[in-house]
């Protein structure tokens, strides 16, 4: 089964401050798998956070320097897949 989410979060929501690989030309799309998850792959972390958003009706443009953050700098190494990234983030996001 896949999701088709609105990408409405894009490159330019996310901080300034980091500096992210955008050279992967791999198009993420439909659901979370168990694909490594690459806290610096700038792609993949926007398709996070915009899976994570479309499962909120309160995420707002506001969320998502502070959700980013979460994912650089706060996730724990031992997960490792997607799906874990976006069960983490359900846990912990909010």
């Amino acid at each position: 089964m896949f999701i088709f989410i609105n990408m409405h979060f894009l490159k330019e929501h996310l901080s300034d401050s980091n500096t992210y690989n955008w050279t992967d030309e791999f198009i993420f799309d439909g659901t979370p798998s168990r694909r490594l998850f690459n806290r610096q792959n700038g792609n993949q972390l926007l398709f996070i956070i915009n899976l994570y958003a479309s499962q909120s009706d309160k995420f707002s443009e506001d969320h998502v320097q502070r959700i980013e953050d979460m994912l650089v700098n706060k996730l724990p190494e031992e997960i490792k897949s997607e799906i874990s990234v976006l069960n983490w983030l359900k846990e912990n996001g909010q």
